[in-house]
């Protein structure tokens, strides 16, 4: 039976306004079966936690994005035909972005709605798209509804081609943003901000770069992006290795061919089986002599069933639908007041109980679908994920799981370890070595931390990442106390989205919201007040601090690789809804929230 369309899960029907399956459990609806069927299953939850927990204490240490020395060819773009050379820029622009990704590109087109002509967008990147401007590896997508993910469709007059944007796609909707909007004007690539300091006595920002530059900017927006600094795992002896070796998001295309016909007499290494490695393995499984895949924790892979865009409902579209949608789809998660009522009545230990255990039925479900697919016993349970639902990053693949299927591709299960040793010739765990012509490191970004990457100087000349070396403080995850006219976007104490461009579009009206406030009241600075920032701070801990999710997960980017108790620097667990409206109330409110002069 065909994985879309298997007994336990059938497919989708061709309906665009639909969602991609997506859990919604209801603790209204109690289990059928006894609870000590869920108590073992959560038992072994909790040991296979702890056992990564054994083998990683370090917590995110175990990770470097510093990638300098050996290290270094790691980040280098590979995608730029060339550096452009260039002579050193100095001159002054009202709105800088530092990022060109989806951040930088929502806020800018939102600023040029309301009148601001003079933006910069500095990139180091060769072109705009952040993350799908990295993100070129053989099968590269979007899990989220393309009609929901991609911003401005309306806007553009674009309708996608498919429920799931493939990376291209995606990446060419973000050149076409900057062109309608005209983002590309004084746009600098290749180009990395080194330092960012607040002038006081000119109430100015300036900027230092690698190239030399000498910028100066009256607003600053930092969009660096959440998924924007390759990560490594500190493998002991990685820079030994003799063979090739790269960073998925440095896909290596020269050295696999443009359709990876070059990998036909070569065995491969993929390290790591997260969101990124489950599209790149099924292709690489396919056009490999042989592909060891090395894993620490399964991903939880569900049905993507995707399906064309109909270009009948296309046709039928009127303007404003996709806001529309977006309404009905994302600030959905407000719960209807009668339903919520009915859940209130339950006692709390009740509702978690229950909430638990139909989180448990869906991964259980996961399990059968693993299963159904992979031939293998020993393989198969390995794949299987024993954590609760969303305790890492679920995907949705059709491919993956079939993939072990083929002779050719060999699941190396570490069992929570992770990888312990590479030498000259490849790969080594528990004293069994693995030799591969390429190492392909699919190990992700650099996740919980600020997404700040310079040097960044506010009032009295306190470094942000100094300031936030005791706990993040911000409000709304977009002003930072002391940092007058800066404006931080990201998942950092705001709503967390898996449509994280919707958050982003939220954040990006906001920000131009403020900036048209100060410039059209006359008003020199905007910053955040100290009291309100506060505020935000104990509401984040508050919503983070409701049960121990977070300390009973398998280690992982969402809880800090283990290091549960950083409640205060985590996302705002509030809900979309409700972070929308906050900002909606302080848009109508801003002296109240925030500062002048």
């Amino acid at each position: 039976m065909s994985e879309s369309g298997t007994k336990d899960a059938p497919a989708r029907k061709n309906d665009p306004n639909k969602m991609a399956a997506r859990v919604a459990f209801d603790p209204t609806v109690p289990s059928e079966k006894p609870q000590d069927y869920y108590d073992t299953i959560k038992q072994r939850f909790a040991e296979e936690r702890d056992v990564r927990l054994k083998y990683r204490p370090e917590g995110l240490s175990q990770y470097t994005s510093e990638l300098e020395g050996d290290l270094a060819k790691y980040e280098v773009d590979p995608y730029a035909e060339e550096q452009t050379e260039r002579e050193p820029i100095s001159d002054h622009v009202e709105c800088l972005f530092i990022g060109g990704g989806f951040s930088a590109l929502l806020t800018a087109a939102r600023l040029r709605e309301r009148g601001v002509e003079s933006i910069r967008i500095v990139e180091r990147g060769s072109d705009v798209g952040g993350t799908w401007y990295w993100n070129r590896y053989p099968g590269a997508a979007c899990d989220v509804s393309a009609y929901d993910y991609l911003p401005l469709l309306d806007e553009l007059g674009y309708v996608p081609n498919s429920f799931f944007a493939k990376g291209p796609e995606i990446y060419a909707h973000c050149q076409a943003i900057a062109k309608k909007y005209d983002l590309y004007d004084l746009a600098v690539f290749q180009t990395t901000v080194t330092a960012t300091h607040w002038d006081e006595k000119e109430k100015i920002w300036r900027l230092e770069t690698d190239r030399g530059d000498k910028l100066t900017a009256r607003f600053v927006i930092v969009a660096n992006g959440t998924l924007a600094k390759p990560k490594l795992s500190r493998i002991k002896g990685m820079e030994t290795f003799e063979g090739h070796s790269f960073h998925s998001s440095r896909f290596d295309y020269d050295y696999c061919g443009g359709d990876l016909s070059n990998l036909k007499d070569k065995v491969v290494g993929v390290i790591g089986t997260g969101a990124s490695a489950v599209q790149i393995i099924p292709r690489v499984g396919k056009a490999a002599k042989a592909l060891h895949v090395f894993q620490r924790t399964p991903s939880a892979i569900d049905i993507r069933d995707d399906i064309p865009t109909d270009p009948d409902w296309a046709s039928s579209l009127k303007p404003g639908w996709q806001v529309e949608r977006l309404k009905r789809h994302v600030l959905r998660t407000k719960a209807d007041p009668e339903k919520r009522r009915e859940i209130e009545k339950l006692p709390r230990e009740e509702r978690i109980k229950r909430y638990e255990n139909q989180n448990i039925e869906h991964q259980m479900r996961i399990h059968a679908r693993v299963d159904s697919i992979v031939e293998d016993k020993a393989t198969a349970e390995a794949l299987k994920p024993w954590y609760m639902h969303r305790c890492k990053r679920p995907c949705y693949d059709d491919e993956y799981l079939p993939a072990f299927n083929r002779p050719n591709v060999h699941l190396v299960d570490t069992k929570g370890q992770g990888v312990t040793e590479i030498n000259k010739r490849g790969v080594v765990f528990e004293g069994k070595e693995y030799p591969v012509d390429v190492l392909i490191y699919a190990t992700g970004f650099e996740v919980q931390v600020t997404g700040i990457y310079n040097d960044i100087r506010g009032e009295n000349n306190l470094e942000l990442n100094e300031k936030y070396s005791e706990g993040m403080r911000t409000v709304f995850g977009v002003h930072s106390a002391g940092y007058p006219n800066m404006f931080i976007m990201g998942g950092y104490q705001a709503s967390f989205q898996f449509n994280v461009t919707f958050m982003l579009q939220t954040q990006g009206f906001h920000i131009a919201e403020c900036i048209k406030f100060t410039r059209e009241n006359g008003h020199t600075t905007i910053d955040a007040k100290p009291e309100t920032e506060q505020w935000w701070v104990d509401e984040v801990i508050k919503f983070r601090g409701t049960t121990d999710r977070n300390k009973e997960c398998t280690p992982g980017y969402y809880n800090f690789e283990g290091q549960e108790n950083r409640r205060q620097d985590g996302n705002y667990n509030g809900g979309m809804y409700q972070y929308a409206e906050h900002l909606q109330t302080a848009k109508d409110k801003l002296p109240e929230y925030f500062k002048f002069d």
